[in-house]
């Protein structure tokens, strides 16, 4: 069993050491990559690096090693420090190097004086990235993550040995050494259930509230939502997440190697020292200060410095030491599936052999899941099969402007009742990493922010309902929709919703121009007719049960469930999506004789986007059977598939009396 190690609890004197024996040689900070980088190989101990995700800031040691699951949803400006600078003891006239890297404030003795001049100093430059939880991550992900965390404090209690130390709260000194403190569990809890002795500790301490919301509450209300009070009681703070309701903490992460690889929207887990010193809120408040009484000193705006420089209590800072792009957010899964770097990648539930076992037996699970969701779509198993090929589905490729492999399915014939298509949300959760819940309604149309835009003032990207990561589910509620006039902002988001379903993009308003963002969003559209955006493919809803009380019936159907079971769905759903997919030349060739043959049999039927969708049927299909190749058969039965999809939908069209 791993036990509390110095590179964990105390990283900067690792770097100390290394930097100690490798100056003025400028290899230390690779070495110091490399060490990291193979403590965390040994014994999985990446699983016990404690998360951001997971533990309050509150709760971790201040400059441990920690990390973050989190989707960049900005970057900002390259700034520059000192990598390495001297100090000199105006007294004795001895020098000393030290190392500004993973660091926001230079440490100086308390009889040393920096060097500015010295030519030992070495200006280095990083990278800033804001970070947020991944937008509509699912419940089931943080508590398998939290899990994790949970078997380390009991394993090993004295790694959070720091909760547990009663000691006094901060007060940042004059000489900007600052040590950080917080209260046990037990005295947290007894205050939460008394108020009252919060404030008269707080009060008694000789501080004075003006008004404010107390630290502490500041510190445990940044989960709330996105408008945090900062403590020097200036508006209130955006944590600028995309989507409504979302928790967690937001991070300034630094970058300081191969940070050109990184961009807005990826999913990052990163590795590194976590920075929450309160002198960076004394620095922040004496700058804004300062360029109040002389603008010449400092070009930014205060807001800008107010949105760049928050509150560490609020938003930490994370200096990187390794980080890497994430193909998929299941902790079920290994984080990386490609052999070259299934070495270095964590490992949660799963080994590589258990991934190649799991393949082997697809058969079942599929079976079981097609009986799962065609319970949940009230008995109509052909909608069950769409419904797992859309959540399987994924863009590989671009072909021009033309994003392959995105299958946007518009379930038709829902009832317009709220609790049919919260449900069934409600399910996909249970079974996707990610998803959101968009309820098409003219007051969300209108009022909702669904573009990111440039905020010019503040120098950041404010974001919006369609900024999102990769692979996430999006379910566009329509049966919610009324009528009713849609002013400007509506109709720019509804067509914003378009170009994403129809082009994978989202653009971008930045003012002066509007800039593309690729994306991968499974968007399914729920409706009582045919949607008004654009789809993939129509299914309308056929249901075989009417059950007397929607609610009672679709939450058994969760209930009834194992989790067991539903980890295996979940293991299933995200696996096919990152399979590779081919088709052979004879394949091809017999495809393209079939097309033919169909078209001189019915030429008005069938169309070359008809043989778009029944190849993306045929390929997903496929996958979902573990098969990374088409075959005759799966060709054969998705055209039965698409033929018993169209006949419905020529039936509905003749009992209504209008096209769906």
């Amino acid at each position: 069993m791993p036990c509390v190690a110095d590179w964990l609890n105390n990283p900067f004197s690792i770097v100390q050491g290394i930097f100690a024996q490798n100056v003025p040689n400028s290899d230390w900070e690779k070495k110091v990559t490399e060490y990291f980088k193979e403590k965390l190989k040994e014994n999985n101990a990446t699983n016990w690096v404690p998360s951001l995700n997971d533990v309050p800031v509150h709760y971790l040691k201040p400059n441990s090693l920690v990390k973050f699951r989190c989707m960049v949803q900005d970057m900002f400006d390259p700034e520059f420090y000192m990598g390495v600078y001297e100090t000199v003891d105006p007294n004795t006239n001895a020098r000393v190097l030290h190392f500004g890297k993973y660091r926001d404030v230079a440490e100086c003795g308390p009889q040393q004086e920096i060097d500015l001049n010295s030519s030992q100093t070495v200006t280095s430059e990083r990278q800033t990235f804001y970070c947020v939880p991944v937008p509509g991550e699912s419940a089931w992900v943080k508590e398998i993550s939290f899990l994790t965390e949970l078997v380390l404090f009991v394993l090993n209690p004295q790694f959070y040995a720091y909760i547990s130390a009663s000691q006094a709260r901060v007060s940042p000194s004059t000489s900007y050494t600052p040590s950080r403190h917080k209260r046990s569990y037990e005295e947290d809890e007894d205050m939460d259930l008394h108020p009252s002795k919060q404030k008269e500790q707080h009060m008694g301490s000789g501080g004075d509230i003006h008004g404010c919301v107390e630290p502490k509450r500041l510190e445990t209300e940044a989960s709330a939502g996105h408008h945090l009070i900062s403590p020097n009681c200036s508006p209130p703070l955006d944590l600028n997440f995309p989507l409504p309701g979302e928790k967690g903490p937001a991070c300034l992460v630094k970058v300081y190697e191969s940070w050109d690889s990184f961009k807005v929207n990826d999913v990052l887990e990163v590795y590194g020292i976590l920075s929450v010193d309160p002198v960076l809120s004394i620095v922040n408040n004496e700058d804004r200060d300062n360029s109040a009484l002389d603008p010449m000193e400092c070009m930014d705006t205060a807001e800008e410095q107010r949105v760049h420089s928050p509150p560490a209590s609020l938003v930490p800072r994370i200096h990187v030491i390794l980080a890497q792009k994430l193909q998929h957010i299941n902790p079920l899964l290994p984080a990386c599936l490609n052999e070259e770097e299934s070495k270095t990648c964590e490992y949660l539930n799963l080994t590589s052999l258990f991934v190649s076992n799991f393949m082997s037996e697809l058969s079942p699970v599929r079976a079981e899941l097609l009986g799962f969701l065609t319970h949940a779509l009230l008995g109509d198993s052909l909608a069950a099969e769409y419904l797992i090929l859309h959540l399987i589905s994924t863009v590989y490729a671009r072909r021009d402007v033309l994003p392959l492999g995105k299958f946007t399915v518009n379930l038709s014939g829902c009832p317009r009742n709220s609790i049919f298509t919260e449900h069934i949300y409600r399910i996909i959760q249970q079974l996707v990493p990610a998803s959101y819940r968009l309820q098409m309604t003219i007051e969300n149309m209108n009022h909702s922010r669904f573009i990111p835009h440039k905020d010019y003032a503040a120098n950041r990207l404010v974001s919006g309902v369609l900024q999102l990561a990769s692979n996430t589910s999006l379910v566009v509620d329509e049966t919610q929709l009324e009528q009713g006039q849609l002013d400007t902002t509506g109709v720019h988001n509804v067509t914003a919703l378009g170009n994403l379903i129809t082009w994978q993009k989202v653009d971008y308003d930045f003012n002066y121009h509007q800039m593309e963002f690729p994306c991968n969003i499974n968007v399914l559209i729920t409706s009582e007719g045919r949607s008004l955006l654009p789809s993939d493919c129509q299914v309308h809803l056929q249901p075989q049960i009417i059950p007397p009380n929607m609610e009672e019936y679709m939450n058994s159907l969760l209930t009834a469930v194992l989790p067991s079971v539903l980890n295996k769905f979940r293991i299933y759903l995200s696996l096919l999506r990152l399979l590779d997919y081919s088709i052979s030349d004879e394949v091809t060739k017999a495809v393209e004789e079939d097309f033919v043959e169909m078209r001189k049999n019915d030429p008005e039927s069938i169309t070359a986007d008809d043989l778009h969708r029944t190849l993306l049927v045929a390929r997903f299909l496929s996958l979902s059977a573990g098969q990374t190749t088409l075959s005759r058969e799966r060709w054969l039965r998705a055209k039965q598939l698409e033929a018993l999809r169209k006949a419905r939908l020529q039936q509905q069209k003749c009992v209504n009396g209008n096209e769906l």
